[in-house]
């Protein structure tokens, strides 16, 4: 079979605009428009190459396949480190993310299925009061301490101090709507300061998709951030977005994550984005993997953390 040389139609006028395109969405998504569509799906353009592929052995042209490199270099470059094993040491950490769903009908059986991960810290999001008193009995003696401020919660093996809501309400909502918390986690290692956050939703609006009180509440979470006076520090949360998302660079810009593994969190019928997150300051997230599904609509996901 020839498939190098030769100039065809096919490989000119589709294989080349749609490499050229797939690539420059990959390399530009910083500065195009799209809001939070974009950065949400953007591993997915990594499958322009196959699909370039196949239309140059269908083909046999060569232009397609030199068309699917601007799309496979682009890839690599922001999402090639997620495919090499981890190679991690033992973690010093363990931490749990998961927003539970406030229609989860097995408590039980969600949080056995966090404890198997054998976390230190469990963050939870969308614990409603009804449901409080089903969490506080799944837990085992293993995990004395906890705090749940609103609809968030945290609990540990380590002693909590300092518990309190922490306020990111975007403008325009009532004092009703809490979810967001800070404590200090005194671990054998040190202090640590742990923040759980639920950002609001990005929903459908007249104008595309409508992120203005997600981002409003991510500003108010980097500034407290940046006014966290203890240098460790650890976020877990239903961040609402990915962490190309623009939107979140108050946070990103503050805290880093593991650049290994996709661990897609949600939805949890088919996981397409992770939007749940563990990123920490002055401690390294060495991975981060999606655990098995719960009652929930979201994927838990489980962080390594080094000291």
């Amino acid at each position: 079979m020839r498939i190098l040389g030769g100039r065809d139609r096919i490989g000119r006028f589709v294989a080349v605009p749609v490499g050229l395109l797939a690539a420059g969405a990959l390399i530009a998504h910083p500065v195009l428009p799209g809001g939070s569509l974009l950065p949400t799906f953007l591993p997915w353009l990594g499958l322009s190459v196959p699909l370039l592929l196949a239309l140059a052995v269908w083909r046999r042209s060569g232009i397609a396949l030199a068309a699917a490199l601007f799309p496979l270099v682009a890839w690599l470059a922001l999402f090639g480190g997620h495919l090499l094993p981890a190679g991690e040491p033992e973690p010093d950490l363990v931490a749990v993310q998961h927003n539970v769903s406030d229609e989860n009908p097995d408590v039980p059986g969600t949080v056995r299925t966090l404890l198997a991960a054998g976390p230190d810290l469990v963050a939870l999001e969308e614990v409603t009061p009804q449901a409080l008193p089903a969490y506080r009995a799944a837990f085992p003696a293993a995990y004395p301490h906890h705090t749940v401020q609103g609809t968030v919660a945290l609990w540990s093996r380590y002693p909590l101090a300092g518990a309190a809501p922490l306020d990111i309400r975007p403008a325009g909502l009532g004092p009703d709507w809490n979810r967001g918390l800070r404590a200090v986690a005194r671990t054998p290692l040190g202090d640590v300061a742990v923040y759980v956050v639920h950002l609001p939703s990005v929903r459908p609006g007249s104008g595309g998709l409508d992120a203005d009180r997600r981002d409003d509440s991510a500003r108010r979470l980097g500034a407290a951030l940046g006014a966290e006076p203890l240098d460790r520090v650890i976020l877990l949360g239903d961040l609402n977005a990915t962490t190309k998302d623009r939107g979140l660079e108050p946070v990103t810009a503050r805290l880093g994550t593991a650049e290994s593994g996709f661990a897609f969190s949600w939805p949890a019928a088919l996981p397409v984005a992770r939007i749940d997150h563990v990123l920490a300051r002055s401690l390294t997230v060495t991975s981060v993997r999606a655990l098995p599904r719960t009652g929930s609509d979201h994927l838990p996901v489980v962080a390594r953390l080094r000291w």
